[in-house]
């Protein structure tokens, strides 16, 4: 039967013609249900959500769901963690690294918005989001560590507490940022993974975006690309555990005081 033919059945029938998702079309709803930008760090808010938008797109095309998403990122992620913890440093590694990392942190936020695209996520897909997030954490800085005994020469011994500090403390805030969000749900107050509209975004300021990025996992991407310079590398990351540390103990003080407030205590 020819087109012609299909379309004259469909209206004599009623049936409606089904069309395949479409890329643009898909942009343009995402980029009308974005989360909250308050509170988002840079990176994420002005390179990750945009680029896991389009990747979201692509998926929905490809009629990808968002589980499958999630396991992606979770594998080009470990692929990248593995990396940074067995490749010899040189330039090329680092490079390799970044990319794996910074494709595999777009996927983990493209994973939501497709949900969001599809009518919805499901507790499933949120437990086996953070799941991947947990583990991303928890062993990231431990590569760090792996990739310095095994080749980083000459180095002080005491910079391997370095990366065991970054990741308790790492470990920490992501915790704690689950934890927070779980009170504030059963309190009723959850505000922070809300959608907005597109332009709601812009209201909140670029300079608090920019004060997180020491706690900025996207940075935390990119500094790896130093990591086939190891003397650099060092330098970087130490810097980058210092301020990750020390944004984490001021949070960990505001925090405290709005948990207090949910139960009508000392704010």
């Amino acid at each position: 039967m020819s087109a012609e033919g299909l379309t004259r059945e469909e209206s004599r029938t009623g049936t409606a013609t089904v069309h395949p998702p479409r890329y643009g079309e898909a942009v343009r709803r995402l980029a009308g249900a974005q989360k909250s930008a308050r509170g988002a760090p840079a990176y994420s808010r002005f390179v990750n959500r945009p680029l896991g938008r389009r990747l979201a797109a692509l998926a929905h095309v490809a009629g990808a769901t968002p589980n499958q998403v999630t396991v992606v990122s979770g594998l080009t992620t470990g692929a990248g963690i593995a990396a940074l913890a067995l490749l010899a440093p040189a330039w090329w590694t680092g490079l390799v690294v970044a990319a794996l990392l910074v494709l595999g942190y777009a996927l983990d936020a493209a994973d939501g918005q497709l949900a969001r695209l599809r009518g919805g996520g499901s507790s499933a897909g949120e437990w086996l989001d953070h799941v991947v997030d947990a583990a991303k954490t928890a062993t990231i800085h431990l590569a760090v560590l792996v990739a310095a005994y095994r080749g980083w020469d000459p180095r002080p011994q005491a910079w391997l507490l370095l990366p065991l500090l970054f990741s308790a403390v790492s470990c920490t805030w992501f915790f704690t940022i689950v934890l927070n969000d779980h009170l504030r749900r059963r309190a009723g107050t959850r505000d922070g993974q809300a959608t907005v509209a597109a332009g709601e975004a812009r209201q909140h300021s670029a300079l608090r975006s920019l004060a997180s990025v020491p706690v900025d996992y996207g940075v935390l991407c990119l500094v790896t690309a130093l990591s086939g310079f190891p003397v650099l590398f060092g330098w970087v990351y130490g810097a980058l555990a210092i301020g990750f540390t020390l944004v984490t103990a001021a949070s960990m003080v505001a925090w405290f005081r709005q948990v207090s407030a949910l139960d009508g205590g000392p704010s």
